[in-house]
């Protein structure tokens, strides 16, 4: 039976008190119960979730398991799995506000051009951050545009001209039409380097989003920021270490450079492999890393954009 929204959460051995609230507000939703299903993608968590996980409370849920490592392949996961037209992709530390599921279901089917929407991600700390973080511009997966909607396309740009566009939807809360989200999956399903640039454990790469919202785009389809969905994103004191930023913004541009390789777009020319040692110790002395936690991950930033060069090919 075809429902009208599929709500999917993706994880991998979660935090379960956090998780507990992720499906708390996923019970407050006020869509009718019988319109919508949740399932739950279990990505190879260590201890499997199936007989533990209470998904009590909800029209329809099940958890379905994926043992290939990775954001992407669970993605991917949860839509075969999913019957509904509109796709709503949540991390498992994500609160949605009770309309939130309403108001994407809205969106999409009232405007038949967008293939996805997002909107606010506002971070709730476990701890303050540092002094020196906000100075990173590191959004660790939390944005908030203001209060007007704002909408983007491709249509009639040349490809010189594309670029990518600031109201993208992030991949936490994305609403996606189940159409789109097809076109996306046949030009990058079977593609190793494209199922490869999402989260898998620890890895931290994180360009699977980048590469749907610019598939979705190269097809034709609008995508918008809309403010009326908002989400609390919590952020536990881990991911507000030194070192973990450090490898965040590593992986972060390294993988940037990647797929935007794969839609044919190439800001900077490729770095030769033997180079890199030089360029970074170069990049050491610009961002003068010795002098603090902060510059330190704005050298690991820039390292990560040398290496992701190193991995381009020369053109013809």
């Amino acid at each position: 039976m075809t429902l009208a929204l599929s709500a999917i959460i993706c994880t991998h051995n979660p935090r379960e008190e956090v998780f507990a609230e992720t499906l708390a507000a996923l019970r407050a939703q006020d869509l009718a119960p019988g319109l919508w299903e949740l399932i739950v993608v279990d990505n190879a968590s260590g201890v499997p979730l199936a007989g533990r996980l209470d998904v009590a409370g909800f029209g329809a849920a099940r958890i379905v398991r994926e043992e290939r490592l990775g954001l992407t392949h669970a993605r991917i996961r949860g839509f075969r799995e999913a019957r509904g037209e509109t796709l709503v992709y949540i991390d498992d530390d994500n609160v949605l506000d009770a309309g939130y599921l309403r108001l994407a279901l809205d969106a999409l089917r009232g405007d038949p051009r967008l293939g996805a929407v997002g909107g606010r991600s506002i971070p709730r700390y476990e701890v303050p951050p540092p002094a020196w973080f906000a100075g990173l511009g590191i959004d660790l997966a939390c944005r908030d545009l203001g209060d007007r909607p704002l909408f983007a396309d491709w249509t009639g740009l040349a490809p010189a001209e594309r670029t990518y566009p600031v109201c993208a939807p992030i991949g936490a809360g994305m609403a996606i039409r189940r159409d789109a989200y097809g076109a996306y999956l046949e030009a990058a399903g079977a593609d190793p380097v494209r199922t490869a640039l999402g989260r898998r454990g620890s890895d931290l790469a994180s360009g699977e989003d980048n590469d749907m919202i610019l598939s979705l785009l190269g097809a034709g389809w609008t995508v918008a920021y809309l403010p009326q969905l908002r989400l609390e994103h919590l952020i536990p004191a881990g991911r507000l270490r030194p070192d973990y930023l450090a490898r965040y913004a590593y992986s972060s541009n390294r993988t940037w450079v990647q797929v935007l390789n794969v839609h044919g777009m190439r800001p900077w020319p490729p770095a030769a492999p033997w180079s890199t040692g030089l360029r970074k110790a170069r990049a050491w002395l610009a961002c003068r890393a010795w002098r603090g936690q902060a510059d330190r991950i704005r050298w690991r930033s820039a390292c990560g954009l040398i290496d992701g060069r190193a991995l381009l090919e020369p053109r013809a």
